[in-house]
């Protein structure tokens, strides 16, 4: 697919970028080239590869879901200055 000087500038408007008149043609073949690779990937054939999670097929090491920290819910909800049903209350700031 081959994007043009006015695709280039419609795709930058779209997302709010800023680039300079000098360097459309060069966004406009970079851009080609990488819709051209996706057009590629996309039609290789992956039928047979299992998914993934991670391109080394590494796992990750998990720690024991354990409560470690005591619960102060009571004690910070004494000092705080408006408190309802175990909830804090703040002010209204936006309308």
């Amino acid at each position: 697919m081959v994007l043009t000087a006015d695709d280039v500038k419609k795709i930058a408007y779209l997302a709010r970028l800023g680039i300079d008149h000098q360097d459309i043609e060069s966004y406009a073949r970079d851009l080609s080239n990488m819709l051209d690779l996706m057009k590629q990937m996309g039609e290789t054939d992956t039928g047979g590869v299992l998914p993934m999670a991670h391109p080394m097929d590494q796992i990750q090491r998990l720690r024991v879901d354990d409560v470690t920290e005591t619960n102060n819910r009571d004690n910070f909800q004494k000092i705080a200055p408006l408190v309802e049903d175990g909830l804090y209350l703040v002010p209204k700031v936006i309308e």
